[in-house]
């Protein structure tokens, strides 16, 4: 059995017995009967002379062959979101470039790539009105499209910023949605994820933003693919999901409950575009392959123990979960460091990757287990441990 000395908070040593058996590398051998993306982050080159709080350092070839790691795993890309570090370390031109890199680098699988539009070009302090954020997003949207990719239409800080009312939501929205040449979707970031979206849809309850969101989809319906709601809140998702129009698909971005989200009930079921997705892959592919298969055992079997995983990794504050996605692709041989954009992966104790590293064996996440070991010993050596 293999075996590695793991502090506990008062920094005592203990052994961890590793216990979870690996889940196998499967390419699919089926089509899932969800549509799924899986946001993907980018690899840093630790090698860069740029200081962190600078530009981004990507390792481009790192990167790429990630994506083709989560396309073979049966996954659609959710390019350049937050998980990627959209707004946190990665800007616009560099979020362009991937989107590019990536569509290319995907061959005849770039149809499975949507990727997000956003306005972080616009500082929000230099958004002045509506039409700034206007002019932001068909900026991007332009180019993206021009590059023949999907849009994921992000949630604008600058928006916030200079929005009055919910009608300067709707208007904004519907303008650009009336430039995108295929059906979009919609995403709903909530401030758990970036405290600057606070208040997003101009109204402060959930109730009352979701009339908002629905009204945006009701009026744009033929621009509208679905939407991704991340607010960590299944009853919440459950309701909207109900009320969204034919054909209109709800996206869960729910990292807290995606299991449940995903199987559905009597009344449907969530598509899915998740950022757990990106560490949990081998799994969740067995798993959307199994409930295709009306398998629901299996897939139950699978994704249960991944969840006390996704709760560790998306806990509060939320916005840092990318340091725990990189944590674990760097333990599994993904990337041979552990250095993100913006130095973001000092921004988790060490108690915290502790109990990654746990959870992660006993979700049969850890593919190599020696390898495991041996990169979780170099880290507790940093901290003296």
């Amino acid at each position: 059995m293999t075996t590695i000395p793991l502090p506990s908070e008062t920094g005592a040593l203990s052994p961890y017995h590793l216990q979870g058996k690996p889940v196998d590398f499967q390419r699919p051998v089926a089509l899932f009967n969800r549509s799924v993306f899986a946001a993907a982050h980018v690899v840093a080159n630790p090698f860069s002379n740029a200081d962190p709080s600078g530009g981004p350092a990507i390792d481009w070839e790192k990167t790429l062959a990630y994506r083709s790691h989560l396309l073979d795993l049966g996954f659609g890309i959710a390019e350049a979101m937050d998980t990627s570090q959209r707004g946190m370390g990665l800007d616009w031109p560099n979020s362009l470039k991937l989107i590019r890199k990536s569509l290319e680098n995907a061959g005849d699988r770039a149809g499975q790539i949507a990727s997000g539009c956003g306005t972080d070009q616009l500082a929000p302090q230099d958004a002045h009105n509506l039409e700034d954020v206007i002019k932001a997003y068909l900026e991007q949207l332009h180019a993206i499209q021009k590059l023949g990719g999907r849009i994921i239409l992000m949630a604008s800080r600058a928006l916030v910023r200079v929005a009055q009312t919910p009608d300067d939501y709707i208007k904004v929205y519907s303008r650009v949605l009336s430039e995108a040449n295929q059906p979009v979707i919609l995403h709903w970031l909530g401030d758990m994820f970036d405290p600057a979206l606070k208040g997003y849809w101009g109204k402060e309850t959930f109730k009352d933003s979701q009339e908002v969101a629905l009204r945006v989809i009701s009026e744009n319906l033929s621009k509208v693919d679905g939407i991704k709601i991340s607010l960590l809140d299944d009853k919440k998702e459950i309701h909207m999901r109900r009320r969204l129009p034919v054909p209109v698909l709800m996206y869960t971005g729910d990292d807290f409950n995606y299991p449940a989200l995903i199987e559905g009930d009597a009344n449907g079921y969530s598509h899915a575009l998740l950022g757990i997705f990106d560490a949990i892959a081998p799994a969740a592919s067995q798993a959307l392959v199994a409930l295709g298969k009306g398998d629901t055992e299996t897939y139950h079997r699978l994704m249960a123990p991944t969840v006390p995983l996704s709760r560790l990794i998306f806990r509060a504050p939320t916005q840092f979960y990318k340091t725990g996605i990189v944590f674990l692709a760097w333990l599994n041989g993904h990337q041979d460091h552990f250095i993100m954009l913006n130095g973001a992966q000092a921004m988790r104790p060490l108690p915290y990757f502790v109990e990654c590293f746990k959870l992660a064996d006993q979700a049969g996440l850890l593919r190599d287990p020696d390898l495991a070991i041996k990169r979780m010993s170099r880290l507790l050596a940093i901290y003296n441990a």
